[in-house]
């Protein structure tokens, strides 16, 4: 188990740049719309959501080419998208090329999205792929929560900067010189401060690290058994499975592996043969479900939302980092419960959890309260999101394909789903913002919208999605032939 842990551990490393890319964005859209001056309800929601573009046309080469190359070789190119991104959006010219940049990790993070998952789930013994692929968004949140920290000592260090320098020209003590006065002084003297300047470089330049980290140690990691046994390769196949199981159980499971893929046609059009139309149904619907409830609400935006609850700029970003932080201690009781108890029933207790959390936010909102106890409700919904929808989607999604058209079947079902973040990330300003609404509601309109998604999702997962706990890959492929 030692070799599954080490491949999961490389390969997760793709997951936590998608989440060091995805949530960047957080700590410096503040600063980069006063930079680029930006239009905050279509401008500053397009700096934040441009990179969702790539991200479903990632999604959508890396399906493909994942069935024709390789899962290795498509996480190769995912980690070059990563690091050139890094680059480019550190140093933009113009915001064009900052939204060209910004595309170009959306490449990355969609490649990302669907083939560190299903490489995990393709490596895995069946007792605990669950656990393993949900490793995945542990890397994910981990990704999180390391550039909620790095943006909040990034954007600490620039507010240190500029009260030095005015507690210089001022000649008084720093310490004795608050954020508004500061501020003050700066816009007198028409200078822009160091975080407007150049923290939000630092911010996006600084995901190059790990980028390189992911590159230099895929050279070590094998192919997917799974591919290599599609590719007419069993002797290497063998050997990986060999690494993983054992020698004996490594030639059992070859064995059915080949078994399944003859039976299989190859085409997508084996997901409309009779027993299989429901599983991309499925599939399209959990993806789609897993965003429109909201979660990349609070995580492009989160200091944004805290601030409308009335934090300053410093205490939102440090909110946002304990935010992360329940992200990160809840995907941790999902890796050690998603074998345990099932993926259904924590599914239907993280949408029932998150409805109820977005409902309360939303009374909240709507009565126009900012105490301190609304970031309880904030809490609860991100650790409902982080002990079911957000791992056990993607297990889901990495199990209940076929094996020679995984690829394709996940990057529909993927590129749905980065759509559909698209289209929330792009309207949940516009939606905030609205003088009508914001009239009407308070800001509570979003809340109350998405907390209606997560009474469909309940409803969808109770309805249609079967339990796939302790089955092989195979077997779950078989269950759905034969209805």
């Amino acid at each position: 188990m030692t070799y599954v842990y080490l491949l999961t551990l490389v390969a997760a490393l793709g997951g936590l740049l998608f989440g060091y890319d995805t949530a960047v964005i957080s700590g410096a859209i503040g600063f980069l719309q006063a930079y680029f001056q930006l239009d905050p309800q279509l401008s500053k929601g397009w700096a934040a959501a441009s990179a969702l573009i790539g991200c479903a046309a990632g999604a959508g080469l890396a399906g493909l080419l994942s069935d024709q190359m390789g899962r290795k070789r498509v996480l190769l190119v995912s980690a070059v998208a990563f690091f050139v991104s890094a680059l480019g959006t550190a140093f933009p010219r113009s915001f064009p090329e900052f939204i060209a940049y910004r595309m170009i990790g959306g490449l990355g993070i969609g490649a990302a999205s669907i083939t560190s998952p299903m490489y995990i789930a393709e490596i895995s013994p069946a007792r605990v792929r669950g656990r393993m692929v949900s490793v995945n968004q542990f890397a994910i949140v981990s990704g999180m929560v390391l550039i909620y920290f790095v943006n909040y000592f990034i954007a600490d260090y620039g507010a240190a900067v500029d009260r030095q320098h005015v507690a210089e020209r001022l000649q008084v003590e720093g310490p004795a010189l608050n954020a508004q006065a500061v501020e003050y002084e700066l816009a007198g003297r028409n200078l822009p401060p160091w975080n407007v300047e150049r923290g939000w470089r630092w911010m996006f330049g600084s995901g190059a690290l790990p980028a390189l980290l992911l590159l230099s140690l895929l050279f070590a990691v094998p192919e997917s058994p799974r591919w290599l046994a599609k590719q007419q390769r069993p002797a290497e196949a063998l050997a990986v499975l060999s690494r993983v199981s054992g020698p004996q159980q490594a030639a059992l499971e070859l064995a059915d592996i080949q078994q399944a893929i003859a039976q299989e046609s190859g085409s997508l059009t084996q997901l409309f043969q009779p027993g299989m139309r429901i599983v991309l149904v499925i599939g399209v619907a959990l993806a789609v479900l897993q965003q429109v409830t909201g979660i990349n609400v609070f995580l492009y935006y989160a200091p944004e939302i805290f601030k409308k609850f009335g934090s300053e700029t410093q205490a939102a970003l440090l909110q946002t980092v304990v935010v992360g932080a329940v992200m990160f201690i809840f995907t941790i009781v999902a890796i050690w419960t998603v074998d345990r108890w099932g993926r259904k029933p924590l599914m239907l207790v993280g949408a029932a959890g998150m409805g109820l959390a977005l409902a309360a936010m939303g009374l909240a909102a709507f009565y126009q309260r900012t105490e301190v106890w609304v970031l309880l409700f904030i809490l609860g919904y991100i650790a409902c999101f982080a002990l079911s929808v957000g791992p056990v989607t993607w297990v889901i999604l990495s199990e209940i394909f076929p094996t020679s058209i995984r690829g394709r079947a996940m990057a529909i079902a993927t590129v749905c789903l980065w759509i559909a973040n698209f289209l929330v990330t792009q309207t949940f300003t516009m939606m905030d913002e609205n003088a009508w609404l914001v009239d009407r509601f308070h800001h509570a309109f979003t809340f109350w919208l998405y907390a209606l998604l997560c009474a469909v999702q309940l409803v969808f997962v109770w309805r249609f999605v079967p339990e796939t706990k302790g089955k092989t890959l195979e077997e779950i492929e078989r269950g759905w032939l034969s209805g």
